[in-house]
């Protein structure tokens, strides 16, 4: 479609600058100068030197008083004009268009042409300024029409009712639009019109009672507009925008006019922005941190995970201030408005609140982040869009201090620890600890730059030394060794160095070494070897099952792995362990490159099924770990965990939890509105009437004295005015007991009432909102019976199997009593404290609490009477011995004293009776164990040392409050006293 506009007065047409001839010349003569001063157009002429010679009004009006030289024009205007590198030859013309600046600050483009002359007496110039604003106002209205008429596929047609005929208002070749009616023809012309001839056939079902309305208003000639959608045959469905709008062209001459608007992609364009917004709230509802928009400082709208961390109520919180939501956590308003004034200043805040845990639990931390919305930096506080993310960062902060933590007691096991550590490059040290300089005899200080080679005899040792240290770091990354170095006065010293590099890709980094003094270690290497046998027999013997592999199969597996695999140890010596494996084909255990990849020492974690001889299938963790064997072999150890029970339990967890949220989002809520002033109820639902145990037509209207009993309403009432003076949500707790006449039952009401601030001439109003929660008290008792119960039976348990493992180690001990008669005495040592420590154990079975003194005693008592086979007769003084308890930690080192003194005992007495008795006061009991013999002269139990004879290791073994021990001679016999007393025993009620 194309418009001709008729030239507006005062502008002449423009000339095509290809049909102008401009005839140089030498001088400029009169005419030339006339001819310039008639022009409408701004002409200019300059010479070389950049002196403007003439222009004409239109050109000193747009320079300005920059009319005298080139070099002052402005830059624009100047590279326009090509001033001074770009102008053409004699001759030659060039033509530019750009913008300049114009009135009242607006711009417009220009057209310049420049024409070089070669009159005699230098170069010159010519230059005609042409304003585009007539051609652009031209090309705008083309565009205009255009877009309204054609592009945008709209089809226009009059009907003059008094002629009874249709005037299209659209001009012939002007249609865009696809025809939609069955009798278009398709071509250019008809276009319009077929947006305008809608038949009833092509009409989507859904949309035809909005076409029934169009057809009608169009019989009457009545306003309307509707939409409906309609099926092209090429194009699929179509969406139509049909709006009759009737006039008069006279008096007498009634018409209407009717528009057809393709607004397809307008409809599509909705659809899809409701399926963005639809998408939007999901991943909103699924974000883990808690998201709102805020209009000023009041709640828009936010997602499920803001409602959660402030405990509100769906939708509760809506047009409710900021600060009050977060008060509900514990946030302080002045905390809150001191963040949004950072937002004010800044745009953004981000900060954490530190909030104090409810019933004296451990701390909370919720974060809070502000952001203005864009574009809104200028806005006032009161109407700003600002979009808010709160989020629990108690487990970051928790982390966080976890890292400051493990950092300040990194630098203080390098400063305070008793190990030498020092770190070295270039041979040097660069920086040690107190210990490490402690343990050379130098001063901190002067350890800094100090040569390693002066720690060794001379440089040959020295050359050893560091060579076997790079060779090991590069294979290996660490180094590990026993060496002789030199104190500061010359003495010798055997340490274990250890060494690692600082970056296992780069040696040249540095080493770090850690140094320890062996000397004591090797004089007493076979007794830390004997310790480290009795140490290992008894952690072979715990619930985790152990099991040695060799080259040729299983060597050896302890008690908890032939109970795992349902059988006795030669039903698998010789079998590869993955004969307990399950049918899995990449199951651990197998694999057949175990030794190939595991290093000595290093140890590898796993988690698979096994399947036990009697069919049981069930699931262990387990390691691997890699050995060398005593002849230089490798060895493979697994140790495995059954955690069938665990995952059992966690699997009954998950349940449990799924099923408590289905309970909580399917919970019934009783909610009421009650007017703020009378305490009338406006509107409730059914649950509420439920909660009144009155139907709904009696509540309505009514205040609560109305329908609840005296107590009941005056207490609600009272709930009521404190929350409505509050304007806090006030949260309680509601027992109902059922009424006299025996109507209802008792119910436990969760009941909220939250103050609603009206903004019109209503009034204040209260929220009221109630969940029964008779069945949840319920439940949650009975799980916490439950839980209590199940824990007894498994500390019941531990400790029975407990007991049965560390009999089993003392069986273990004693046939290597048998086997080694050289150590039987200290085995049977170990014997009796193995005995001791199984006892309390079995003691802890039957009973819950305390253990009792008397038991206690008895029960240690009766072991070594019949390990020893010597009689130990008991006796009880005073009274109410049940009255004196062990705590759990003290019951373990008691009984070992109690087992020691009494193997003492029979160690250092001929042949008779041993008297043991528990002499029992008001706050204290003493055990005093009596046998005949004779302390040396001068003996002092404080003389004894502490960790090598059977005394020393009573003196260690006692509780450091509330405990000692006397070794007196009387008369003929030697008196061992045990006295205990508070805290060391406990005074408890009798039996």
């Amino acid at each position: 479609m194309s418009f001709s506009l008729p030239p507006r007065p005062g502008f002449p047409t423009p000339v095509d600058p290809s049909s102008r001839e401009v005839t140089a010349t030498a001088g400029i003569d009169d005419d030339v100068a006339s001819l310039m001063d008639l022009s409408p157009l701004a002409l200019m002429i300059w010479d070389e030197a950049g002196n403007i010679q003439r222009a004409n009004g239109p050109a000193r009006s747009l320079l300005g008083p920059h009319t005298q030289q080139m070099n002052r024009l402005p830059s624009v205007l100047a590279q326009l004009l090509g001033w001074p590198n770009g102008l053409p030859g004699a001759g030659r013309h060039r033509e530019s268009q750009g913008w300049m600046d114009a009135a009242a600050g607006r711009s417009q483009r220009m057209r310049v042409r420049v024409r070089g002359l070669a009159p005699q007496g230098g170069m010159r110039w010519m230059a005609q300024l042409e304003s585009m604003a007539v051609v652009d106002e031209l090309e705008l209205a083309r565009v205009e029409i255009g877009a309204l008429m054609g592009t945008a596929g709209v089809g226009v047609a009059t009907y003059d009712r008094q002629r009874r005929v249709w005037v299209t208002a659209v001009p012939p070749g002007a249609g865009t639009t696809p025809s939609y009616g069955p009798g278009s023809g398709g071509n250019a012309s008809s276009g319009n019109e077929g947006l305008l001839s809608i038949g009833r056939d092509v009409v989507e079902p859904a949309s035809m009672p909005a076409y029934e309305r169009l057809q009608l208003a169009l019989r009457k000639g009545e306003r309307i507009s509707v939409r409906y959608a309609v099926r092209h045959r090429d194009m699929g469905r179509r969406w139509l925008l049909t709006r009759v709008e009737p006039a008069r062209l006279g008096p007498e001459r009634p018409v209407f006019s009717v528009v057809t608007l393709d607004v397809t992609e307008e409809e599509v364009a909705r659809e899809r922005r409701d399926a963005l917004l639809r998408e939007m709230q999901t991943i909103l509802d699924l974000s883990p941190a808690g998201i709102a928009h805020l209009q000023g400082q009041r709640l828009l709208h936010c997602n499920r995970e803001f409602e959660n961390l402030l405990k509100l109520a769906p939708a509760a919180g809506e047009g409710v201030a900021i600060d009050t939501l977060l008060a509900r956590v514990g946030i302080s308003s002045a905390a809150t408005h001191a963040a949004l004034d950072e937002l004010v200043r800044q745009g953004h805040h981000e900060t954490e609140f530190r909030l104090e845990g409810e019933a004296g639990g451990a701390a909370v931390w919720y974060s809070l982040a502000l952001r203005r919305a864009e574009g809104q930096a200028g806005e006032g506080e009161d109407s700003a869009d600002i979009v808010a993310v709160l989020a629990d960062v108690t487990r970051l902060r928790g982390q966080q201090a976890e890292l400051e933590e493990l950092a300040r007691e990194r630098e203080l096991m390098f400063s305070l620890s008793d190990v030498g550590i020092f770190y070295q490059r270039d041979g040097r040290i660069e920086r040690a600890n107190q210990a490490m300089a402690d343990l050379l005899g130098h001063e901190q200080s002067q350890l800094r730059g100090f040569p390693l080679a002066e720690l060794y005899e001379d440089e040959r040792v020295a050359l050893q030394f560091n060579a076997h240290d790079r060779r090991e770091l590069a294979a290996q990354g660490r180094s590990r060794s026993e060496r002789r170095i030199l104190r500061r006065d010359g003495s010798p010293l055997w340490v274990l160095m250890s060494q690692r590099l600082v970056d296992a890709a780069d040696i040249s980094a540095g080493v770090i070494c850690s140094v320890v003094s062996v000397d004591e270690r090797r004089r007493a290497h076979e007794t830390l070897l004997m310790q480290a046998d009795s140490t290992r027999a008894i952690l072979d013997s715990v619930l985790v099952g152990i099991v040695t592999v060799g080259d040729d199969g299983i060597e050896w597996m302890n008690r908890s792995a032939r109970r795992m695999f349902g059988g006795e140890l030669a039903d698998f010596v010789g079998k590869p362990i993955a004969v307990v494996a399950s049918q899995d084909a990449d199951h651990p255990l197998r694999r057949t490159n175990w030794m190939a990849t595991l290093e000595e020492g290093q140890a590898e974690t796993f988690e698979c099924r096994l399947t036990a001889r009697d069919g049981r299938e069930f699931w262990v963790v387990g390691n691997a770990l890699m050995t060398t064997t005593a002849n230089g072999g490798n060895q493979l150890t697994f140790a495995l965990l059954d955690i069938e029970r665990r995952r059992l339990a966690e699997n009954q967890i998950a349940q449990a939890q799924a099923s408590l949220q289905r309970m909580i989002e399917t919970a019934p809520l009783a909610i009421a509105l009650f007017d703020g002033a009378t305490q009338q109820v406006l509107q409730l639902n059914q649950m509420m009437a439920a909660f009144a145990r009155r139907q709904a037509a009696e509540i309505q209207g009514r205040q609560p004295s109305l329908w609840l009993p005296g107590a009941e309403a005056a207490n609600l009432s009272a709930n009521l005015h404190r929350a409505m003076a509050t304007h806090d949500t006030l949260s309680t707790e509601w027992r109902r007991e059922p009424d006299a006449d025996g109507d209802g039952s008792a119910k436990v009401w969760d009941v909220r009432i939250v103050s609603l601030r009206s903004s019109g001439d209503d009034g204040e109003q209260l929220l009221l909102v109630a969940s029964d929660v008779t069945e949840q008290r319920a439940a949650d008792q009975a799980r916490l019976d439950a839980a209590i119960v199940q824990r007894e039976m498994l500390v019941k348990e531990v400790h029975h199997r407990i007991k049965n493992n560390l009999q089993g180690v003392a069986g273990l001990l004693q046939q290597n009593a048998q086997r080694h008669p050289e150590a039987a005495s200290a085995i049977a040592e170990a014997v009796g404290h193995v005995h001791a420590i199984a006892q309390v154990h079995g003691l802890q079975v039957g009973m819950t609490g305390p253990l009792r003194v008397r038991g206690v005693v008895e029960a240690i008592a009766n072991s070594v009477q019949r390990m020893f086979g010597r009689p130990i007769t008991m006796e009880v003084q005073g009274p109410a011995p049940h009255r004196f308890g062990l705590t759990e930690a003290d019951s373990i080192p008691v009984a070992l004293t109690v087992n020691e003194l009494l193997t003492n005992a029979i160690k250092h007495s001929r042949e008779g009776v041993i008297q043991c008795r528990m002499i029992c006061g008001p706050q204290d009991v003493r055990i005093a164990i009596a046998n005949d013999g004779a302390l040396p002269p001068g003996f002092s139990l404080g003389d004894v040392p502490s960790g090598i004879s059977g005394l020393g290791l009573v003196r260690a073994l006692l509780p450091r409050k509330g405990a000692g021990i006397t070794l007196t001679q009387e008369g003929l016999l030697v008196v061992a006293t045990l006295h205990l007393q508070p805290p060391g025993v406990a005074v408890l009620e009798p039996l």
